[in-house]
């Protein structure tokens, strides 16, 4: 593929949820959770980010910005952000590496209900065993490679 049908078949079929949340600081929680939606021509984007917000428990801090919010929400809008398009393929870089314990529990309750609830394929990069045990398949990488006997381990069961 070229750069731009890279880029189309990033914004169609995948979602992201970055360590540091990467929302737009200067859009409110609705705008950041929109914006990908606008991109792709959803013509309901407002209304749809709305809704998500509310289904991670956000509808009441839709008006606000991310210096606003705490951590634990700002990671709920980047899921919200993420979601939204309904991607096949969802994405999460340490999604709880910035939270509390407890925080991180609920961020990733929703993460895996927001999997299950909309079919996309979960791919999750952490340095938790606790959150990779949730997981169908896990393969570690040690020194940047892939270990091998973590992987067939895993495969046999």
């Amino acid at each position: 593929m070229d750069e731009d049908r890279m880029a189309r078949f990033r914004r169609d079929h995948m979602g992201v949820v970055f360590q540091s949340f990467n929302l737009i600081p200067t859009m409110t929680a609705l705008e950041n959770v929109a914006t990908p939606l606008e991109l792709a021509g959803h013509k309901d984007a407002f209304a749809r980010a709305e809704a998500e917000l509310e289904r991670v428990n956000l509808g009441h801090r839709a008006g606000h910005y991310p210096s606003q919010m705490s951590g634990g929400e700002q990671q709920r809008v980047a899921l919200a952000r993420a979601s939204a398009p309904r991607p096949k393929i969802l994405l999460a870089d340490e999604p709880t590496g910035n939270l509390d314990g407890s925080t991180g529990q609920a961020i990733m309750d929703l993460l895996f209900g927001l999997r299950d609830e909309h079919g996309a394929t979960l791919v999750l990069v952490t340095h938790s065993n606790r959150l990779a045990e949730r997981c169908d398949r896990v393969v570690r990488l040690t020194d940047g490679r892939i270990d091998p006997a973590s992987a067939r381990a895993r495969a046999a069961e």
